[in-house]
């Protein structure tokens, strides 16, 4: 009786002991389990390298548009100073009484009415835009003072008129009354005997 009591308490024990052998085998399976577990979650797959996309340069295209609008040049673009200016030089006489000093004498044309619209003056204009002017009072080389309309065309001098030695070219206009300048010049080259619309006499001559 005793001796199967004995028997049995030792199988509890073995029992107890199998028990706990197999409760920490469990856990240690369970344990591993959740390892591999992580490692499978933390296991991304590498990132790719993201590259940049690749620029594509368009040739330009030909058009017959021009990029820029060219300016035009002064010489083009630039008015005259008055479209309705009628007093024209018709011929200009230049003679040389001194070293400096001329004697023009200049034949204009303009539609004189009268007094209310007359060619009043004209100028020997020189190389730097300035006017030779004998009297500095009077506003024109030479000052016309009164109509001319049964004298068409006519020529009226100025003498004393100073010009430098070194200027070899003048420019003769006109003025009328209402309109200004702007009809018909001359350019006259000193050193040339005759041109157009012009005669030269010199000292010599």
């Amino acid at each position: 009786m005793v001796r199967a009591k004995r028997n049995w308490i030792f199988a509890i024990f073995i029992s107890l002991i199998l028990s706990s052998c197999y409760f920490q085998a469990d856990q240690e399976t369970s344990f591993n389990n959740s390892l591999k577990a992580g490692a499978v979650i933390n296991d991304f797959p590498p990132t790719r390298q993201i590259t940049e996309p690749a620029v594509v340069e368009l040739e330009p295209v030909a058009t017959d548009i021009p990029l820029t609008t060219p300016l035009s040049s002064p010489e083009q673009t630039k008015e005259p100073e008055n479209r309705n200016a009628n007093a024209d030089v018709i011929f200009v006489k230049a003679r040389q009484d001194s070293e400096d000093t001329w004697q023009f004498s200049v034949t204009i044309e303009h539609p004189d009415t009268g007094w209310e619209d007359y060619a009043d003056g004209w100028d020997v204009v020189l190389p730097d835009g300035s006017v030779a002017r004998p009297d500095t009072a009077s506003p024109f080389t030479r000052l016309l003072l009164h109509p001319h309309e049964t004298e068409q065309p006519f020529t009226r001098t100025q003498v004393g008129i100073v010009i430098d030695p070194g200027i070899t070219e003048v420019t003769v206009r006109a003025h009328d009354l209402v309109d200004g300048f702007g009809g018909k010049e001359i350019i006259v080259d000193l050193t040339s005997p005759v041109g157009p619309g012009f005669e030269v006499q010199g000292l010599t001559e």
